[in-house]
């Protein structure tokens, strides 16, 4: 099947009706063992719970995912046989896939809740600049900026 680009996000497959990419992709990462109907289902309980608290879950869920996005990252290179960190800037489409891997993450290491209500909880502390998938793009950041002199590497 051939990709399609929709919003700027690579997207494989029927877009349902009322649903955006971004979801789409999330759900994706929900899933596990090829059940999406149970990601879907998960997915839609998490935006019920985040409906509770804020009026527009979709805006919530938008702007999580850019506060957990990170703009820079380290990658080891192995430059005269010595390994560096060298820090490099992240691709848009990397941006997501770490966010989401982070917020899903931090979700899933929380225990004693049903996992919509622990997606729940995270996104909204995630949207508001807070929370463990935020604290990990900081982690990425301080590590980026700590290994700048090695930057003149990442053209090897």
């Amino acid at each position: 099947m051939k990709r399609k680009f929709v919003n700027g996000i690579p997207f494989k497959g029927p877009l349902l009706p009322g649903s955006d990419p971004l979801q789409e992709k999330f759900i994706n990462y929900v899933m596990l063992d090829g059940k999406k109907s149970i990601a879907r289902e998960i997915f839609r309980e998490m935006m019920e719970e985040i409906k509770k608290v804020e009026k527009k879950p979709d805006e919530i869920f938008a702007m999580a995912i850019e506060n957990a996005s990170p703009a820079m990252e380290v990658r080891p290179k192995r430059v005269g046989g010595a390994v560096y960190q060298v820090p490099i800037e992240v691709s848009p489409n990397r941006q997501r896939i770490l966010a989401m891997r982070w917020i899903l993450e931090a979700a899933r290491s929380a225990k004693g809740r049903p996992i919509h209500q622990k997606l729940a909880s995270v996104i909204l502390e995630t949207a508001k600049g807070e929370g463990p998938a935020v604290k990990k793009k900081e982690d990425a950041h301080r590590m980026a900026a700590a290994n700048k002199a090695f930057a003149h590497f990442a053209k090897y």
